[in-house]
């Protein structure tokens, strides 16, 4: 029975600063893949340190992950478990970290996909059953001890750094953690570093600061912390992409051949607009109009998105069914052959349309993505992400239908980066619905149709024009969509 000893900080953690810009083109295509730095040295060198030390010292920054090597140790036989808790399992050799598995987590997530990385229980030595799913990460800070010396990990490495410091130091450093977070004794932890971590560290550790760019001391080491965060920005600011203004007005701009973008039709923006019905008009005069009240306006809210939502199921695939009637008459039917279902709002707005989904599919995963609007260039950034099980695991994805849910599509800012978002976990671009009241004809639809031409658009109506609604100072630009619902989250929560 291993010793109690206190839970260690988590190393494998996605640190939110700022949100994540766009990481594609006007074209849907990935144009800025994450920037990953590998982070080696020695048991006890202070890698974990330097690691949250460059996340502090970057300040403004897009969402940063910490991938630590110590969660990709193999999982152990009985007997390894033996010779491990006997202090007789060499933890510090190559051989005892499953490199293929570092190498493709790490390359997921540097290609903006989502990836479940292993979790390593350093009390019992054993790899646990579950996983930690991390997505999302405009810099990827690798930490390890053998983090440069596998060659498969070095081609992902934008930047590789080695933490040199005093072996007594480290020493000292791996007796108080070992002791204090991982229940073992000072005998075992000098036997221990006597017989594996010292040869390891001067046979494969040490010739691995060979291959790196930049060599940052133990301690006393900000000048170095400084020009690394420096090397970083810069990188970041070269692969950053600005279109939202193109989005919004896209007449105004020309294609990659240089002819002008035509204004283009509603048959060419290929929408599913609901019939307009007698009810739908009435309806709408209801929401748009500024004096109906709140208790009238949620009202029909929900009336209109559960009538959205019906009419969007049409696009989920059914199958012939049979079935006896209570008369004992034969009937032949259609039953829902999609394996999996789920909804996914866009916040804050799209929550507006929750009550309806749920009200149409009942008891079926619903997730969420909160994009907004950088405040001074306007650009979308990803501040959080919230998605069922379902898309979260690629396997399941690739099966999964999605219901994309978002009051209005003006500008198509947030809607492009929600659909690039479920493509990156494998969800088939004709398995996703957007669900939407309101799209703006002359606003981002027409880029985000041509992004992402199998996706489907269901919509209440089309509005015909956009207006620029900046105010102020701050530089921060607003499209208005005429004639509008006006700003329905807050109409509908607050």
């Amino acid at each position: 029975m291993p010793p109690v000893s206190v839970k260690p900080p988590p190393k494998n953690t996605v640190l939110v600063s700022h949100g994540r810009p766009p990481w594609y083109d006007e074209r849907g295509n990935h144009t800025m893949n994450a920037f990953v730095v590998g982070i080696a040295g020695g048991s006890g060198s202070g890698k974990t340190h330097v690691a949250r030390q460059i996340v502090r010292s970057l300040g403004s920054i897009p969402s940063v992950v910490i991938l630590s090597q110590d969660s990709f140790y193999k999982k152990h036989t009985e007997q390894e478990l033996v010779d491990a808790f006997a202090n007789n399992y060499d933890f510090d050799h190559p051989s005892s970290i499953d490199m293929d598995s570092f190498a493709e987590c790490l390359k997921d997530l540097k290609e903006c996909r989502q990836a479940s990385v292993p979790i390593y229980d350093f009390t019992t030595h054993q790899r646990l059953e579950e996983r930690k799913y991390l997505y999302g990460a405009a810099i990827i800070l690798t930490e390890g001890i053998m983090a440069l010396q596998d060659a498969k990990l070095r081609a992902l490495y934008d930047l590789k750094v080695f933490v040199h410091c005093d072996s007594d130091l480290m020493l000292a450093r791996r007796i108080k953690r070992d002791v204090a977070e991982r229940g073992r004794s000072v005998d075992g932890i000098l036997e221990q570093y006597l017989r594996f971590v010292k040869p390891s560290y001067d046979n494969y550790v040490l010739p691995s600061q060979a291959h790196a760019d930049l060599i940052v001391p133990g301690s006393n080491n900000q000048v170095a912390i400084e020009l690394i965060c420096t090397h970083i920005r810069r990188k970041l600011d070269e692969r950053s992409n600005h279109f939202r203004a193109k989005m919004a007005t896209p007449h105004l701009y020309t294609t990659p051949s240089g002819t002008a973008i035509p204004e283009s039709t509603l048959d060419e923006l290929d929408l599913t607009i609901m019939p307009q019905t007698r009810q739908i008009q009435g309806i709408f005069t209801i929401l748009r109009s500024k004096t109906s009240s709140k208790q009238d306006f949620i009202f029909f809210v929900d009336r209109l998105s559960t009538l959205l939502v019906e009419h969007a199921s049409q696009f989920l695939p059914y199958a012939s069914r049979s079935v006896i009637t209570p008369t004992e008459a034969a009937f032949d039917g259609k039953t829902m052959s999609a394996k999996h279902i789920c909804g996914v709002s866009i916040l804050r707005s799209g929550g507006a349309l929750e009550r309806g989904f749920r009200r149409v599919f009942n008891n079926v995963p619903m997730g969420s993505l909160l994009v907004q609007s950088h405040g001074e260039d306007g650009e979308p950034l990803m501040l959080h992400s919230m998605l069922p099980v379902c898309v979260r695991q690629r396997h399941l994805a690739k099966d999964t239908f999605v219901f994309l849910l978002d009051a209005q599509i003006v500008t198509g800012a947030a809607a492009f980066m929600a659909v690039r978002i479920l493509l990156d976990h494998g969800v088939k671009q004709e398995n996703i619905i957007f669900v939407t009241f309101l799209v703006a004809k002359g606003g981002g639809v027409p880029i985000l149709r041509r992004a992402f031409p199998h996706m489907k658009i269901v919509t209440g109506d089309v509005d015909p024009a956009l207006r620029d609604d900046s105010q102020g100072s701050d530089g921060k630009q607003v499209w208005a969509m005429l004639p509008g619902l006006g700003q329905i989250g807050d109409r509908y929560y607050l």
